[in-house]
């Protein structure tokens, strides 16, 4: 059975950056979020009580057939972000914020749980836990137009539930990195740390 490894965290945690940069470290395959070919995303951040439900049933989707492709692989990836994000932070949050209605979110969270149900969870999942403020400037550093509209109260929000997500979660191992004085990107000695962390859950190595 291949390894599956994901990365979790909030908008501009920083994920696709440390998922690019384990994946060249351990030459695992990468699997990424497709924001690039999302035809829901730009008009989501434009009218998100019109389209959240489409965008939310996109990413299931896209989601479901990146986990049947990594299993069917049976070679050691790393994801992206999770689909458990998806129907525990996002879904909800747009829900509870009045941007998706009952009716919607019912039949979304009753399609992920029969989802779930026919596949494994990752061996490990990794959440970059960061405050608003390093999200804030992660997202105004890479500057795409579409996320410029998210507002701190979004955010937050999301914040709040991804940390009542972490402290509940027991589907698989979770490994928990607060990325706010750290910067792997640049410093070598950040990723060497996280890449211990990592070492130590998967492997038993420290």
């Amino acid at each position: 059975m291949g390894l599956h490894v994901a990365v979790a965290g909030n908008i501009g945690s920083g994920k696709t950056t440390l998922t690019t940069l384990l994946a060249k470290h351990y030459k695992w395959k990468a699997y990424y979020e497709d924001v690039t070919n999302n035809p829901y995303l730009a008009d989501f951040y434009d009218d998100m009580h019109r389209w959240s439900f489409n965008l939310q049933i996109f990413f299931l989707s896209s989601r479901l057939s990146q986990i049947i492709e990594i299993k069917r692989s049976n070679k050691p990836v790393i994801q992206d972000r999770t689909i458990y994000e998806d129907a525990y932070i996002f879904a909800p949050n747009l829900h509870s914020m009045g941007l998706m209605s009952t009716r919607d979110f019912e039949t979304y969270f009753s399609l992920f749980k029969i989802m779930i149900s026919l596949v494994s969870p990752p061996d490990l999942i990794i959440y970059l836990q960061a405050s608003i403020a390093k999200l804030v400037e992660q997202i105004q550093k890479r500057g795409r137009e579409y996320e410029q509209s998210i507002s701190i109260e979004y955010l937050k929000r999301l914040n709040e539930r991804y940390e009542e997500w972490a402290s509940s979660f027991n589907a698989t191992k979770l490994l928990v990195i607060n990325v706010d004085n750290l910067d792997f990107y640049n410093r070598k000695e950040d990723l060497s740390g996280i890449i211990n962390l990592i070492d130590a859950n998967l492997f038993g190595l420290l």
